[in-house]
């Protein structure tokens, strides 16, 4: 009898589906045996870009460029180099549909140069069109016209990398700090690179993150999109500086110790024919599904192919590329319940199992996830692989080996969404403790999740931030200090708390979006046509927190306070939080996690002295953490100094504490003796 996987062994109610699961493992073994069989090694599988695309041939003294295009009847490359001239230089098709060409230096130099623009003409079905290589490494917009091109980028003096001391498995679980680089700066415009290197990672690193995550590094036509519709894979978007550019910020995340993990999208892609792969030789479903499968209505994108070997090497390339070339940590994969699901999870409530691997599960994408996390976790040992997933599929956080797909971490995006909920149509007097706990607590076993109580999905126009849920207009007229506004002192407060209860029971790491920390008080509108293309509210006020007049800097102060808590006493890789006191009445929450105590007072007036509740481990315990501390924002009504000794209680043989806990207070003790 085969040995059951263990998802199945973890899990008794996928009993029934161990037909299913054991299909799913076998299909991931089979295609990796095929890959090895075929092409030595999964890694070379996954070195497409190193054929296909541009590439500098050291021996040959020249310059080779491939494009995969099996039903294009012609295709012609041009640019700068030949005066954009369309049938100068004819490419010859060889094998599997592969089209080639060798441009040969000459004595004056290579042909085609450092910063040279080029396209390619391609010619199917009688329509010619001129494209954006499909995997070109840099595409740059015309200042005037704001076509993109292709680029060849090889500067004659490499980039010179000093991060070799960086220790990826050292930094613990992740304290994420998700960010998008052109919104960073406080200026109405673009962001760089650079800027975010030398103006921001000072900040991220003070504040105790560990952990970068950033958004729209792949290049994309418009950038209101969020960079959520690629256009070029393989290309670093220009927009935000030089390849260069975004190799110095993650080098210099690295020497501050900080990991960076970039925001995949490999869900879909960009439908535009001028900078993307749609139709790009002519057969429609190249890259791409056949009519109304490859088209995303909500998203208005195309759906990749995932079972097509050419479309298989393309994404597990650029898996690899961006490890490789980038020196990135790993990545958060957008949309994977699209991706899973042949319905997308549009409209579909995922309630029972039969939904997870018998209804419109897309099996070829299944086993394409496994292998891009085969691919990160051989590449680069410690990546961290995060899924974008609210279906909740058993297993995708579990290993292959185990008859899971390999992530590392799920976002817990119920999380956020409840968080809103709550806030949009209750007061927090109605708030239900045991739903909390509850909804903080919906995680698979075995399988990590991502806590956060807020990401930029909840920054954009059309919602609201935490803060701005909380405290509304009332932060535009009183966020001084000394201005007293108990709308302002109970959206102060409550964030606060949300934010640690948040991380202290949500998960096994944590997430934060720029700017969210002190309570960036308006929404996400990038540039368009509606706003008259105004970065207004593309940027982050840094002034604010760093006014030390206004009360942005209590929630900023408490920010630091809480992730040197949770990394200095390894709560996010603890066992999860043990329940010890659920007060109903007094609306109180308390529990353990990792030797820690926490306790949580929701109630909106009622402060509690002596308030009396089990410990599991006698001793004298002490805060290192109260919310209610004054450089928070707080009234300072609990001493941190405070010790507090435990009763044994003979009666029932526990162990007792006494601890005063004033309203909308959370507060952190430790035993000290």
């Amino acid at each position: 009898m085969a040995k059951k996987l263990g998802i199945i062994v973890d899990d008794g109610w996928l009993e029934p589906y161990e037909p299913e699961i054991n299909a799913r493992f076998q299909n991931f073994t089979d295609q990796l045996e095929k890959i090895k069989k075929q092409y030595g090694s999964l890694k070379k599988f996954a070195s497409i870009d190193q054929f296909l695309g541009f590439n500098y041939d050291k021996k040959a003294k020249g310059w080779y460029y491939r494009e995969w295009a099996p039903a294009a009847d012609s295709l012609y490359l041009m640019g700068d180099f030949n005066q954009w001239d369309t049938e100068k230089h004819p490419m010859t098709k060889t094998d599997h549909g592969i089209w080639e060409i060798f441009l040969a230096d000459q004595e004056t130099g290579p042909v085609l140069k450092h910063e040279s623009r080029v396209k390619v003409r391609v010619v199917a079905r009688g329509q010619s069109r001129d494209r954006i290589p499909a995997l070109i490494k840099r595409a740059i917009q015309d200042d005037i016209t704001h076509d993109f091109s292709g680029q060849i980028w090889n500067p004659s003096k490499k980039f010179s990398w000093s991060d070799n001391s960086f220790d990826l498995k050292s930094i613990g679980a992740p304290v994420i700090y998700e960010c998008h680089t052109g919104m960073a700066q406080e200026k109405e415009g673009l962001g760089t690179y650079r800027e975010f290197a030398d103006n921001i990672l000072p900040r991220i690193k003070k504040l105790g993150y560990n952990c970068l995550q950033v958004m729209a590094i792949q290049e994309h036509p418009y950038y209101g999109s969020f960079g959520y519709h690629v256009s070029s894979y393989f290309a670093p978007s220009s927009r935000f500086g030089t390849p260069e550019d975004l190799k110095y910020l993650i080098n210099t995340a690295h020497k501050a110790g900080i990991a960076v993990i970039m925001d995949i999208v490999h869900s879909h892609a960009v439908k535009n024919i001028a900078e993307g792969l749609n139709d790009f030789d002519g057969s429609e479903n190249q890259y791409f599904h056949h009519g109304g499968k490859g088209y995303h209505t909500g998203w208005d994108s195309l759906l990749f192919d995932y079972g097509k070997e050419e479309v298989m090497a393309f994404l597990l390339s650029n898996v690899r590329y961006w490890l490789d070339e980038f020196h990135f940590d790993g990545y958060r994969f957008d949309g994977v319940t699209s991706i899973l699901y042949e319905h997308h999870g549009n409209h579909v409530s995922f309630d029972h199992y039969d939904k997870y691997f018998k209804d419109q599960v897309d099996h070829d994408a299944v086993r394409y996830m496994q292998l891009a996390n085969e691919v990160i976790h051989s590449e680069k040992p410690g990546a961290i692989s995060i899924a974008e997933d609210m279906s909740g599929m058993p297993g995708l956080c579990q290993p292959i080996r185990n008859g899971g797909m390999g992530f590392d971490y799920r976002l817990g995006m119920g999380i956020p969404d409840y968080w809103i909920k709550l806030l949009k149509h209750s007061q927090d007097e109605d708030w239900n403790i045991h739903e909390i706990w509850d909804v903080l607590n919906n995680r698979r076993y075995g399988e990590k999740t991502v806590a956060y109580a807020e990401s930029h999905d909840q920054a954009l126009v059309g919602d609201k931030t935490l803060a701005f849920w909380l405290m509304d207009k009332e932060m535009y007229w009183h966020m001084q200090k000394g201005d007293d506004n108990i709308i302002i002192e109970r959206g102060i407060a409550l964030h606060k708390m949300i934010r640690l209860l948040t991380a202290a029971v949500g998960g096994e790491a944590y997430l934060n979006f720029i700017g969210n920390e002190f309570g960036h008080p308006e929404w996400i509108d990038f540039p368009r046509e509606g706003n008259d293309w105004s970065y207004k509210y593309a940027r982050r006020q840094w002034s604010l927190v760093d006014n030390k007049d206004l009360k942005y800097q209590y929630l900023n102060n408490f920010d630091q306070g809480m992730i040197e808590v949770l990394r200095e006493h390894s709560i996010l890789s603890a066992a999860p939080a043990k329940q010890l006191n659920m007060d109903e009445n007094n609306r109180v929450i308390i529990f353990e996690r990792n030797n820690l105590i926490f306790i949580f007072n929701l109630n909106s007036s009622y402060s509690i002295p002596d308030y009396e509740f089990f410990v599991p481990n006698p001793g004298i315990y002490q805060g290192v953490l109260c919310s209610d501390d004054k450089q928070y924002g707080g009234f300072g009504r609990v001493d941190l100094k405070t010790k507090y000794l435990s009763i044994h209680e003979k009666e029932h043989k526990v162990d007792q504490l006494k601890v005063y806990i004033p309203n909308r207070t959370a507060l952190v003790l430790k035993k000290v003796d």
